[in-house]
């Protein structure tokens, strides 16, 4: 299995890396940093001045190249889907593709001072959740598994950033 990290626009290359080390070990597969393809114009809504998701999920999932067992965008844009004001990230397991947002993950958006550990933390943990969807598994009700739904921060820092004793072994491989 592989899984593939595109950067969506600019962001620090510590990010990356830290994402790609860290989802290394959780999946136990080879994780790959590849160039990615421009954030589609037409997933921009200006009312709102965020992106939707699946706009770019769906693209993502167009780039992939058939090497590619599973792919996930990194992107600072804020993100959303119908009838939710901010999503942190979105997947089709249909496709295999995803994407989280670094947006609303960082400090900085509310105001505080940068924390880089604690935004690595927290990107892990949407990028595990959204590479889990893309695996088959649903949202999960323990509060600490990776894959419980995350309607805000807190709920995101609650979280481990590993699959809890019921959905580790749903991951189909």
């Amino acid at each position: 299995m592989k899984i593939t990290l595109r950067s969506i626009g600019t962001l620090d290359t510590g990010i990356i890396e830290a994402l790609k080390e860290r989802l290394s070990l959780v999946f136990g597969c080879t994780v790959d940093i590849a160039s990615s393809p421009e954030i589609p114009r037409y997933a921009y809504e200006p009312d709102r001045a965020q992106y939707r998701a699946s706009i770019i999920v769906d693209k993502l999932a167009e780039s992939m190249d058939g090497k590619e067992e599973k792919i996930l965008g990194v992107t600072g844009e804020d993100l959303f889907e119908q009838g939710l004001n901010y999503v942190f990230g979105e997947a089709s397991p249909v496709h295999g593709a995803a994407v989280i947002s670094l947006c609303r993950l960082s400090q900085e958006f509310n105001g505080e001072l940068p924390d880089p550990g604690l935004l690595i933390d927290r990107a892990v943990k949407e990028a595990v959740h959204e590479l889990g969807h893309t695996f088959g598994l649903k949202h999960c009700s323990n509060i600490h598994c990776v894959m419980h739904f995350s309607n805000c921060l807190a709920d995101t820092d609650i979280k481990n950033s590993s699959f809890c004793s019921k959905c580790h072994p749903k991951l189909i491989k």
